[in-house]
């Protein structure tokens, strides 16, 4: 796309798209690149903000089977204020969007918001054109007149313009859920060992927040219970149950993994085996993809042995971190 954003003023976070480098949790070597597109959003975000994500990714430890899917995990806002001195807001609207995100980002806030994937090209090739998708993204970024906005969204930084802008702020209907990102001024962001420390203040919590009895049994004979639908069912029903299963505590364990890495990596010792469990989590549950779609493209049966070992593997990590932190 040729750029007419590329000379555009007023970003809030100091990057521009033609040479963003994403952070490290949307490498490619990661086995889940993406995981859901409110926390990738505010990964990102805070990355082009100068922050460091990993501090905040305590969160991830709490997840639990909630019986017809996995937790949505998202960063507590309380948490961005702490450890970064931003402030996330709830948006307002009372006119059109387009108007309060343009006063938003001209005040200096990233506004999250919630767009049709449809006519956002980022998502070529799954959305794009092709489906009506509502998708979170963070506009730092827009110019109205030139017709342009670069935005957060999923793992990286993209910008959309022309009739593809004038569309996706077309909002008919209920207004979207919308957010604004407002940092605190003269707040002394925590760096280094205060860091550290803060972010181990939230471990603490997050483990008083596990679950009592491991979510994976529980799991396993839900889907069961669904798997013969699922087999009557079509290749869209398999990838909006594996999003809100699968991928969801596969990314998300695979994000804990990255937290006590980065844990490790600042002189918290002993973290190796509740790490390389939840490493072990996040690679069966996308082998498990896999054989579940599989299974359901050739109608047959399907093994669940591997979610009783991803059960084990959640029982190792959290009694080590309990023993250690609580």
């Amino acid at each position: 796309m040729s750029s007419v954003c590329a000379e555009a003023r007023g970003s809030v976070a100091p990057v521009r798209v033609a040479d963003y480098r994403r952070h490290a949790i949307h490498g490619e070597d990661r086995t889940w690149i993406e995981t859901n597109c409110y926390t990738d959003l505010v990964v990102e975000m805070l990355h082009a903000l100068g922050h460091e994500p990993c501090a905040m990714l305590a969160f991830t430890l709490a997840i639990d089977f909630e019986g017809d899917q996995w937790t949505f995990f998202k960063p507590p806002t309380s948490d961005l204020c702490d450890l970064y001195g931003v402030d996330v807001q709830e948006l307002a609207i009372w006119r059109p969007v387009l108007e309060h995100v343009i006063e938003q980002v001209s005040a200096g806030r990233i506004v999250m918001v919630e767009l049709d994937s449809f006519y956002l090209p980022d998502t070529a090739g799954t959305a794009y054109g092709i489906a009506h998708q509502k998708t979170t993204v963070g506009v730092n970024e827009i110019d109205a007149e030139r017709g342009c906005m670069a935005y957060f969204h999923n793992q990286g930084y993209y910008e959309v313009e022309g009739e593809d802008f004038r569309r996706v702020f077309a909002i008919e209907g209920l207004p979207p859920f919308a957010e604004l990102v407002k940092p605190l001024p003269g707040y002394a962001v925590p760096t280094g060992e205060a860091l550290v420390q803060a972010s181990l203040g939230k471990l603490s919590r997050e483990l008083a927040r596990v679950p009592r009895e491991n979510p994976f049994p529980r799991f396993r004979a839900r889907l069961a219970a669904d798997f013969d639908s699922l087999l009557a069912s079509d290749l869209e029903r398999f990838h909006k149950y594996s999003f809100a299963t699968l991928r969801q505590y596969g990314a998300c364990f695979e994000l804990a993994r990255t937290y006590l890495e980065w844990l490790c990596a600042h002189g918290v010792a002993g973290l190796e085996v509740p790490g390389n469990a939840f490493w072990r989590i996040a690679q069966s549950a996308k082998a498990f993809q896999f054989q579940l779609a599989r299974s359901m493209a050739r109608k047959r049966p399907l093994d669940l042995a591997p979610l009783d070992e991803m059960g084990a593997q959640w029982d190792v990590a959290m009694t080590l971190l309990r023993s250690r932190f609580q």
